[in-house]
């Protein structure tokens, strides 16, 4: 029939085959399909994801396992403080003060310097602590034999010690790589600080006692020299009292004035009734002398020339005046002492033990989930901020 045409199929098996060419161009196909869908997300594939996956194969497949070992301490005195205590060192009663908050920060410097490293290496090798095998290449410290600076700055690493100013608690915590080897260093480090607090006070009480002491010194001197110039004054003198002496002496001239006096009167009154040429008025007349005599001597005696009671008394007077002043220099410098030794006491510093350290169970480092989570963030900041710069670049040239 005109206009028709029918179609004849003709079956796969008898179909010629295609040219080997055309088998060699369609195999790849669906590859160079799947990296043309890829070429869009190289940027970044190789900027976010490969290395958040380096950095994954890293932390769980590489990285060590690290146990921390925890302890608290405060620093305190005896000495009252006026301020509030609050927090934690309110609950104990434990006053901290402006000095025990002092000593505290000075602790932590000193159980964060090379000090302490060289105080601790003398009881744990810390090389060999911080070079376990179980340690990772990263992590570890690579020389068996550190230079002290490089040691100081791994140990700053792994040692850290905060200081809470609300509660006056510091806290110390170490990682290493063993749990035993963690509390090892911590209750050493305790150790050292209360032996550094013990110097603290020992230099404390040296430094308030010396003057004081300096002071009971030069007393005890002055007394012992006043003792000794008020003996040599009696040995010279040949007097134990000169005082008392002079007591004696002034009752014995009084009373050879008062039986002066008696005779006068008495020969006064025989001169009116008998002759000068009679024996009682005579013998009268030469008691009276005798007496004046023996009155002028007692009076020379008492204050006459040199060597007279008078001069000795003041010398004796003098003497016992510096005695008596060397004595209560010594009782002033006695009593400062006391009072140095009592505020000695009072600022004694003590080192009491809040929290023990612990032995680890669980290693709490490295925190591969959130090391992980920041560095694809950081990456993933990074691509979004060099993708926009680009885009603007690209659009202020069109």
């Amino acid at each position: 029939m005109d206009g028709f045409s029918p179609t004849i199929e003709t079956p796969a098996a008898l179909q010629p085959p295609e040219p080997a060419g055309a088998l060699a161009t369609r195999g790849p196909e669906p590859t160079r399909d799947w990296l043309a869908r890829l070429r869009p997300f190289r940027p970044f594939l190789a900027v976010v994801v490969l290395p958040t996956l380096l950095a994954a194969a890293y932390l769980f497949l590489v990285a060590a396992n690290q146990y921390e070992s925890e302890a608290r301490f405060l620093v305190r005195t005896n000495q009252p403080s006026g301020a509030a205590v609050s927090g934690l060192g309110k609950a104990l009663g434990l006053g901290g003060g402006d000095q025990a908050q002092a000593e505290a920060h000075g602790i932590g410097d000193y159980l964060s310097s090379h000090d302490a490293v060289a105080a601790l290496r003398r009881d744990i090798d810390l090389p060999a602590v911080f070079r376990r095998p179980e340690a990772d290449p990263f992590s570890r410290l690579w020389s068996a034999d550190p230079d002290p600076e490089t040691l100081l700055k791994f140990y700053r690493r792994q040692v850290k010690v905060t200081f809470n100013a609300e509660s006056g608690v510091s806290t110390l915590t170490v990682r290493a790589f063993r749990p035993a080897d963690a509390r090892a260093i911590a209750e050493a480090l305790l150790r050292l600080g209360e032996a550094r607090v013990n110097s603290f006070n020992q230099r404390a009480i040296v430094n308030s006692l010396s003057v004081a002491q300096a002071q009971l010194r030069e007393a005890e001197i002055g007394v012992a020299r006043a003792q000794s110039n008020l003996t040599d004054l009696r040995q010279a003198r040949r007097d134990i009292d000169p005082q008392r002496s002079s007591s004696a002496q002034i009752s014995l001239a009084a009373e050879l004035q008062q039986q002066l006096a008696l005779k006068r009167a008495a020969l006064a009154s025989m001169s009116a009734s008998v002759g000068p040429e009679s024996p009682q008025r005579v013998a009268l007349a030469a008691e009276v002398r005798a007496l004046q005599a023996q009155v002028a001597g007692a009076q020379a005696q008492l204050a006459g020339p040199a060597g007279a009671m008078a001069t000795t008394l003041g010398a004796f007077e003098s003497s016992r005046l510096r005695q008596d002043f060397a004595a209560k220099r010594y009782d002033a410098a006695a009593g400062a002492l006391t009072d140095a030794q009592e505020r000695a006491l009072l600022q004694q510093l003590f080192v009491v033990r809040v929290v023990e350290p612990n032995t680890p169970v669980r290693a709490l480092y490295p925190q591969r989930l959130k090391i992980l989570a920041t560095i694809f963030a950081g990456l993933l900041l990074s691509y979004a901020i060099g993708w926009l710069i680009l885009a603007g670049v690209h659009e202020h040239k069109l």
